[in-house]
């Protein structure tokens, strides 16, 4: 098994950071490294919206997991909190973003109650019954999807969000058209959208008074 592993684009003194998190497969025990899709997808998507980011005063990191699957949901939320106990480790408590595709998004809602998570992003997301909505309390959510995806639901995605908006602070749900899964059609929207989400959290972050 791989060790969980970091990808850092930083910025000096943060005021937020974005941490960006890949998808995957039901059950795969195989370690992820650079030929992983799922991983090269990811960074292509990190590497895009960094210098907006970096722009807006946000550091974009991006976790590599020890394993490419699901697995049951624990061992993938572990290595996440993992990801967040660094980022508090390098810059303390900044406010993150959880910026996930597919399972990546799956794995957010599942640890978007750590206490340095101010909301979440997820693209294409993987979300079913099954995924908690209690963890977004306080939290933004929001949410891109395409009618064409043929790997995860659209239908899932609107019930996981109508769901949500009874405990997030704001939750809502981008239909992205004829778009597919994996953000390759279309991936200047995708990129534009996923930076734009992200930035609209953090705006909604600065004006609760409750953070």
């Amino acid at each position: 098994m791989t060790d969980p592993h970091l990808t850092t684009y930083d910025v000096s003194d943060p005021r937020a950071l974005v941490l960006v998190l890949h998808g995957g497969k039901p059950r795969s025990r195989q370690g992820v490294d650079g030929r992983s899709a799922s991983w090269r997808r990811a960074h292509w998507l990190q590497r895009t919206i960094a210098p907006q980011a970096d722009d807006a005063g946000v550091g974009v990191w991006m976790l590599r997991y020890r394993e490419r699957g699901w697995n049951g949901g624990t061992d993938r939320p572990d290595d996440a909190r993992w990801a967040l106990d660094q980022v508090r480790a390098t810059h303390g408590d900044v406010p993150v973003v959880l910026l996930g595709h597919s399972m990546g998004a799956r794995v957010a809602v599942h640890v978007a109650d750590d206490p340095s998570v101010v909301g979440v992003v997820g693209l294409a997301p993987w979300w079913s019954a099954e995924d908690p909505v209690d963890t977004l309390a306080g939290r933004t959510l929001r949410a891109s999807h395409g009618r064409r995806d043929r790997i995860t639901s659209f239908k899932e995605t609107t019930r996981y969000v109508e769901r949500a908006k009874a405990v997030a602070d704001s939750a809502e749900l981008r239909d992205m058209g004829a778009l597919g899964h994996y953000m390759l059609s279309g991936s200047a929207r995708w990129h534009d959208v996923a930076i734009a989400d992200v930035l609209s959290v953090l705006d909604a972050e600065t004006a609760s008074p409750e953070r």
